[in-house]
């Protein structure tokens, strides 16, 4: 039976004739992503107070550090003292709050000497009130039928919306893009509500950065086709799955069915972000503990056996347990944890084991069938004569796990207790409520 899903991935497929693969970068295939809120990261709240920490972020082995926007911030219709990042006064200049552009470029090479890479956040979509296009080129924006500015959303009153059917636009903002490359030498952007924007817009964008140097492009959206000019896309769905499953609301095979579906709809070289936590979930919807509750460790261990990229919020390692103000100063309290251990453990895993590695150079997901797949979710990553595998107990509800699979065989370590096993088709274990274990032949 042929099916929309069938038919759209038959278009993708031509369509990459016509808009070509993009060309990820060699160096961002083993990476995990930190995103960085500079503003509540130190008490000083700027470029200066974040380098502090970079000695403990190059321990962590995190790969790709994504600042939130660093521009200056919109006074005219402001939300809160200090704002919202995604109200951009300037592309072209940075938050006073944080230093200047010179302070970033230090940054900048202080961040690649320690051999991690930077991406900027982008809002393209929309300016903050007082952008000067306002005045230079109101041509450039969105309006009613009274000829005034408009939010994209009613309740962003902070920014109003651009006009992408100006093609003028598109080479200013294309500029933009480049000069943060050009000048600062950074290594990619995350773009902000990125499907809002049209993909012919993104297509050039990308092909013109390619140009200066090869990028890495993270889209805020969770479409397939943002994959003709971006290498990453967000798993909302995981992530909402995910928090379904810790309140009871769905069971372990909705994780099976979620991911199979996706591997379906996204090309093979397409990566794919998993998060127990960002800006957003953490300020609006809650912190990784108040939706996972005692589930926070388990997904934390699952985005990174899964296709393809893990994110860290700023301050999981540390066990950030509030909701970050987004208008206002409210800075990390960083402790001690247990979850700086065990991201430092999973991110070495992810960058040395290739089954692990993004797109399609990671190993093809497999699920092996258990005695309780409502409860137990047990995966495996093939790729030849290689496989790793695991069982999660996705439940408050302790259980024993029974695996019968012919690639269950040979001799197998137990990646966090470094205990080795010898496997025979079958594998049995008994699991607390929401943990794992992992195994590597």
């Amino acid at each position: 039976m042929i099916t929309f899903r069938k038919v759209f991935i038959l278009f993708i497929s031509v369509c990459t004739f016509i808009f070509p693969q993009t060309k990820t970068p060699e160096w961002a295939f083993n990476k995990t992503i930190y995103e960085v809120n500079l503003r509540q990261f130190s008490e000083e709240g700027n470029f200066d107070g974040f380098r502090k920490h970079l000695p403990r972020l190059k321990e962590l082995g995190v790969g790709i550090l994504w600042f939130m926007p660093i521009h200056p911030i919109g006074e005219l219709n402001r939300k809160g003292s200090l704002g919202s990042y995604y109200s951009v006064k300037d592309y072209l200049d940075v938050n006073p709050e944080f230093g200047t552009i010179d302070d970033f470029k230090e940054l900048v090479k202080e961040i690649h000497s320690l051999g991690m890479y930077v991406i900027i956040d982008w809002v393209a979509n929309h300016t903050a009130w007082d952008h000067q296009w306002t005045k230079t080129h109101p041509d450039f924006y969105n309006r009613d039928n009274k000829g005034n500015f408009i939010p994209p959303v009613d309740d962003w009153s902070d920014v109003i919306d651009l006009n992408y059917e100006n093609k003028a636009l598109w080479s200013e903002m294309i500029n933009a893009l480049k000069f943060w490359v050009t000048e600062c030498d950074i290594d990619g952007y995350r773009c902000d509500v990125a499907g809002i924007v049209p993909i012919e817009f993104w297509i050039e964008a990308r092909e013109q950065l390619d140009k200066i140097k090869p990028v890495f492009m993270l889209a805020e959206w969770d479409t397939p086709e943002m994959h003709f000019a971006f290498d990453m896309t967000y798993d909302w769905n995981m992530h909402k799955t995910m928090n379904e499953v810790a309140k009871g609301k769905k069971s372990a095979d909705e994780i099976i069915n979620h991911i199979q579906k996706d591997r379906e709809n996204y090309p093979s070289y397409a990566f794919r972000m998993q998060f127990t936590d960002n800006h957003d979930e953490n300020s609006w919807n809650g912190t990784v503990f108040e939706r996972l509750d005692d589930a926070a460790e388990c997904f934390a261990v699952l985005t990174f056996l899964i296709p393809d990229m893990p994110l860290i919020y700023s301050g999981q390692e540390a066990g950030l347990n509030k909701r970050l103000s987004f208008f206002e100063k409210d800075p990390i309290d960083w402790k001690e944890h247990k979850f700086f251990a065990l991201y430092k453990s999973l991110i070495e895993l992810k960058k040395s084991n290739e089954l692990l590695h993004c797109g399609i150079k990671g190993g093809k997901i497999e699920f092996i069938p258990n005695n309780n797949q409502k409860n137990i979710l047990a995966l495996a990553r093939v790729k030849e004569d290689k496989i790793l595998f695991a069982v999660f107990n996705l439940s408050e509800t302790p259980s024993e796990v029974f695996l019968n699979d012919n690639r269950l065989s040979g001799t197998f370590t137990n990646f966090f207790t470094k205990e080795k096993v010898n496997l025979e088709q079958s594998f049995k274990t008994k699991l607390d409520a929401w943990s794992w274990q992992v195994f590597i032949k």
